[in-house]
């Protein structure tokens, strides 16, 4: 009999898996950006269908006894992480009911291929019945995977994202940043009032925008091998590690809002085109949680791709399409891209006051699951809380406000908080960097950026899901989670 029968059965199985989510990820990635509107519903029912199917093969009571009579066979340390991983996704999975997967699939579809039109019109009173239906399924989700694991509803769906992290440990995190930002903020915003920024000038054509955007793909070493550029009503990164989708969205009254947002995708990519290809197919190739994943996508938009030594290498790129004009200067250029301005779209925020953006939408979607609050409240709370952290009302302006992201409309309760945590390990990993490798800032200087890359690589892309969030970071940096590092990176950069 082949050694180690039931594990090598279940490699099989999760195989079989990875190509259904192959599948339905390509065509969520189509339905994104190409799909024209009347396929919405069918295409919806389709992704539900497949997603079903998926739970059926996970949860199926074989799975459950081969990943016991697994554990006991003879596995290398790397089998017994990726078993970990299998365990994980299964009972996960187990939680929940058929019929709760497929009604959460076809109310995100509806709720999120509704929204589309519904932000654009700023149409409240319509998108909220929608969200309402997704919110109810959401709690009802919640509500199970509370019940098994204990703690709160919110706390489950946290979990999902991001292994092991809690409200509590949240809370207190978010907490020292509180007791900082709101003067640090201040006190930029004030520094940088009394200095003279010429803005570039408009308009700013799609297509030449677009030719930027690849530009700094192809300088931040985007394989267009095993990848694409498109557009999309919310900018995201989809597809699988060898077929990487990636969207940004163009205003051509704007030049670094498509930009950064290409910038960001592409960290994205690079993560996932780097994932463990030896261990394809396996859970234990896929990105270790949200907030790793966003680690990687803001280090490239925020600790990289705002950084003077990249803004004056992507300078070339624009002065041919936008013509050399005196904002282009490597100076006002570089003080123009690295100005804080508190404004209402969290995409489009600078560093520092981006976590005020993620801390509003964890206070929200917390009290929303754990029934504190109603969809109906959203907005006065939504409002409320801009004003607050950022000074902006967004009192009737549903565009710019609770309606702006897409993470809701599908469910993702949970997500947001992996923005600022993926912030706090990107200026740690930034660090960690830097003392490693002494001649990186001469290297990045110089317009090299591969030895960044390799230090990614060797430290976070490589290992996939091979160890806990924490086991990754400690095995990088020397220690756990520093909220202190973006507090000093803040500081150092805009100080």
């Amino acid at each position: 009999m082949h050694k180690n029968t039931c594990y090598h059965e279940l490699t099989r199985i999760f195989q079989r898996l990875s190509r259904f989510s192959h599948l339905s990820a390509i065509a969520s990635w189509d339905m994104f950006a190409m799909m024209p509107p009347g396929g919405s519903a069918a295409r919806g029912e389709a992704l539900a269908e497949l997603g079903l199917l998926q739970h059926q093969i996970l949860t199926n009571k074989n799975v459950g006894e081969q990943l016991l009579a697994a554990s006991q066979e003879d596995l290398t340390d790397d089998e017994r992480a990726n078993l970990q991983e299998m365990t994980r996704a299964h009972s996960q999975a187990a939680l929940l009911p058929e019929s709760l997967v497929e009604a959460k699939a076809l109310a995100g579809s509806r709720c999120e291929h509704a929204w589309r039109t519904q932000r654009k019109n700023n149409d409240w009173q319509g998108f909220a019945p929608n969200l309402k239906e997704v919110v109810k399924l959401s709690r009802e989700e919640a509500h199970l995977r509370a019940q098994a694991r204990g703690g709160s509803r919110y706390d489950a769906l946290l979990d999902i994202f991001e292994p092991g992290m809690t409200s509590q440990r949240l809370d207190t995190l978010f907490a020292s940043l509180k007791s900082w930002l709101p003067d640090l903020l201040a006190t930029v915003v004030d520094k940088q009032a009394s200095q003279t920024v010429i803005t570039p000038q408009g308009p700013f054509p799609t297509e030449s925008q677009r030719q930027v955007g690849l530009e700094a793909m192809k300088m931040l070493g985007f394989d267009f091998d095993g990848g694409r550029l498109d557009v999309s009503a919310h900018p995201f990164c989809g597809g699988v590690p060898e077929d990487v989708r990636i969207t940004t969205r163009y205003d051509e009254n704007d030049l670094l809002s498509a930009l950064f947002g290409v910038i960001h995708e592409t960290g994205h990519a690079r993560y996932e085109q780097n994932l463990p290809r030896h261990w394809a197919g396996q859970p234990i190739a896929l990105a270790r949680s949200t907030a790793i994943h966003e680690s990687q996508s803001l280090f490239f938009e925020m600790q990289l791709g705002r950084s003077p030594a990249f803004l004056q290498h992507i300078l070339p790129a624009l002065r041919q399409r936008f013509g050399n004009q005196p904002a282009f200067g490597v100076e006002n250029f570089i003080a123009w891209s690295q100005r804080v301005e508190p404004g209402y779209i969290r995409v489009d925020a600078d560093e520092v006051s981006y976590p005020a953006h993620v801390i509003l939408r964890y206070d929200i979607e917390r009290a929303l699951i754990d029934g504190d609050i109603e969809v109906d409240d959203i907005p006065a709370l939504w409002d409320e809380k801009m004003q607050h952290w950022l000074g902006l009302s967004t009192a009737g302006n549903y565009r710019n406000g609770c309606m702006q992201d897409i993470h809701w409309t599908d469910g993702g309760f949970g997500y947001f908080p992996s923005y600022t945590l993926g912030a706090m390990y990107a200026a740690q990993l930034f660090q960690a960097a830097r003392k490693a490798v002494p001649t990186l800032d001469t290297a990045l200087a110089n317009g090299d950026f591969s030895p960044l890359f390799g230090w990614l690589q060797q430290n976070i892309w490589r290992h996939g899901s091979r160890y806990s969030t924490s086991e990754l970071i400690i095995n990088a940096t020397g220690e756990d989670l520093n909220s202190q590092h973006f507090r000093q990176h803040l500081m150092s950069r805009y100080l």
